[in-house]
């Protein structure tokens, strides 16, 4: 499961390549991110330096507890509020980008299909597949939000379960969306698409929470998100290779450097 959960990194890190071979394609990937950084940064920005009068709104019967408690309850209380945002704008973030710049991650997508060889007769979508798909995940990503808000009241030791469980969800979350390219140009089944995660899922996992703690690096989001588009294709690619399907193509070659 470890050496799975490092190939998911590792496939990630594969994605990065593209901007030694493709650097113009990648770039055109930074303006629907670029944009997208801007619009949920005026929505977080607000949150999070008013996270002070939010906690103390939210807990009032402590206002008279002695220190440090009352600043530790309302310092706990503000992390699992910004913990939670942070998964939700980062199922938001995903949403927006791959909508806006759906013609730019096709192309990228594209060019690494055709790359790795075999590529799929069809292409991944167009737009309203991208809005379809990204109404889906900022659902997906409201849930999330709120189940890292419960678990993070959990006294002691709910502020980090609710922050790991956050990263893990997220970026479960964004693998499985950003893979969905692929499977939608070969019009693979939700029971085939099941199969297919069943097979890989420490990998799948792996590239996820990788994915989503590059998300959390200042910028970090800009410029890994056309990363991702690449790597999920390769990803993808590996599982297709690792859990053959009938509707698959026979010849389908796993990537370079599959575990």
């Amino acid at each position: 499961m470890i050496q799975e959960f490092g190939a998911g990194i590792r496939t990630l890190i594969r994605g990065f390549g593209l901007w030694r071979t493709r650097p113009g394609l990648m770039n055109l990937g930074l303006i629907p991110a670029v944009i997208s950084i801007l619009l949920l940064g005026a929505l977080l920005l607000p949150l999070i330096f008013g996270m002070t009068s939010i906690s103390a709104w939210l807990t009032p019967f402590a206002e008279e507890w002695p220190a440090p408690w009352k600043g530790l309850l309302r310092g706990a209380v503000g992390f699992v509020i910004v913990a939670a945002a942070i998964a939700l704008s980062t199922a938001v973030f995903s949403a927006l980008t791959l909508t806006i710049g759906d013609p730019f991650y096709q192309r990228i997508w594209h060019a690494v299909e055709v790359d790795l060889g075999n590529p799929p007769p069809e292409d991944g979508g167009g737009f309203w597949t991208a809005l379809g798909e990204g109404l889906r995940l900022v659902v997906l990503g409201i849930l999330t939000a709120l189940l890292v808000l419960l678990i993070g009241f959990v006294p002691l030791v709910g502020g980090i379960l609710g922050g790991v469980l956050g990263v893990v969800l997220s970026g479960r979350l964004l693998a499985r969306e950003l893979t969905g390219r692929s499977f939608d140009a070969r019009n693979l089944s939700p029971a085939d698409r099941a199969a297919l995660f069943s097979g890989s899922r420490a990998r799948v996992l792996g590239f996820g929470v990788a994915t989503q703690l590059c998300f959390l690096i200042p910028g970090g989001a800009v410029v890994v998100m056309p990363v991702a588009v690449a790597a999920s294709t390769m990803l993808a690619r590996d599982m297709m290779a690792r859990t053959p399907l009938a509707a698959l193509p026979p010849a389908l070659p796993p990537t370079p450097g599959q575990a």
